[in-house]
């Protein structure tokens, strides 16, 4: 037995009672909320931060309130309305939930996390944290906030292991209180934890309100085992697939391959206009010309620009016919 297990009842009772104190407003946590509000803020808020989630989120429960609008219109248009939220490619993968949803489901999210499996692009945590949140099933619900919690409560690390492993699931599930709904407010409760308090660079650990049981703490708060490898963005092919992706975004109309990848000095050029033309079009984010300026302003080399586009392409998040290129139709 993991040291510290002996605790769970006394740590289900403190971190869900400093939950419902302290938990966020969000809207996917409401009430009110259908599981199709909280499929979506599932797949959009994998490897996104809230903040950025909210108002897209909100848009999007606006224009598709349930799976059948969504799939009633073309995939390019969730890309479209997916905005900067990063990884496109889950706007896809919504997309054809929304359809297998309708085509197989009436039109509803399915109720269990082995119906949910079988929906494209659903893997085993989304079909958990749907089964849980938007059914109050009990799942055994693992993200980076809770295997942090569990590394530093109970196993004493700074940080869980670089990948999800056999030992951690086991620990979950040991730690998943038996009663329904409190396995469901303590799955809430505890990635909360790790999302305000227990966080990977600064923890807050004056506030946290399991801080006497921690083992992380009573073992001195050693160092990580390892450094975490962050992400470089800047010159990087996810970057070009972004500027990219943003043109086709604000495009109407097919977009002529020579414009995404034009010669070095119609970049530069462009890039000089758009730095130096703060009150002009090229300035405005919400036009063709400002998304072309960006994308011109990167001066990536031309085979960095083909293997984007290229990726692009090969993902289905662009199309390319007779005219140009444009979001898939």
């Amino acid at each position: 037995m993991e040291p510290g297990l002996q605790q769970a009842p006394q740590l289900h009772t403190e971190i869900i009672s400093w939950f419902t104190a302290n938990a966020r407003d969000l809207p996917w946590r409401r009430p009110g909320c259908s599981p199709w509000g909280v499929f979506v803020s599932e797949i959009m808020l994998q490897q996104t931060p809230v903040v950025r989630v909210l108002p897209v989120w909100e848009q999007w429960m606006k224009r598709w309130p349930e799976p059948s609008a969504l799939a009633a219109e073309p995939s390019g248009e969730a890309v479209r309305a997916w905005g900067r939220l990063g990884y496109p490619r889950r706007a896809l993968r919504l997309h054809a939930a929304a359809a297998a949803m309708t085509d197989r489901f009436n039109g509803s999210v399915p109720a269990t996390r082995e119906e949910l499996l079988t929906l494209p692009g659903v893997g085993t945590y989304t079909a958990a944290a749907v089964a849980s949140f938007a059914f109050g099933r009990r799942e055994t619900v693992v993200d980076t906030n809770i295997r942090r919690v569990h590394a530093r409560a109970l196993s004493g690390k700074a940080l869980p292991a670089p990948a999800l492993n056999a030992a951690e699931m086991r620990l979950a599930v040991a730690l998943l209180p038996d009663d329904d709904a409190a396995s469901v407010a303590w799955n809430a409760s505890v990635m909360e934890l790790g999302a305000l308090v227990c966080t990977a660079r600064s923890p807050k650990c004056a506030v946290c309100p399991v801080r006497q049981r921690c083992a992380w703490v009573a073992a001195g708060e050693p160092a990580p085992d390892y450094v975490p490898k962050g992400q470089t963005w800047a010159g990087t092919d996810r970057q070009v697939r972004g500027a990219l992706m943003a043109v086709l975004r604000q495009a109407r109309e097919p977009v002529p391959r020579n414009l995404l990848l034009g010669p070095a000095d119609l970049m530069t050029a462009a890039a000089a206009t758009y730095n130096t033309a703060a009150s002009s079009v090229e300035a405005d984010p919400g036009t063709d010309a400002a998304a072309l300026a960006k994308l011109y302003a990167l001066q990536a080399p031309a085979e960095q620009l083909e293997r984007a586009l290229a990726g692009l392409l090969a993902d289905k998040l662009a199309e390319e016919n007779d005219a140009g290129l444009q979001l898939p139709v």
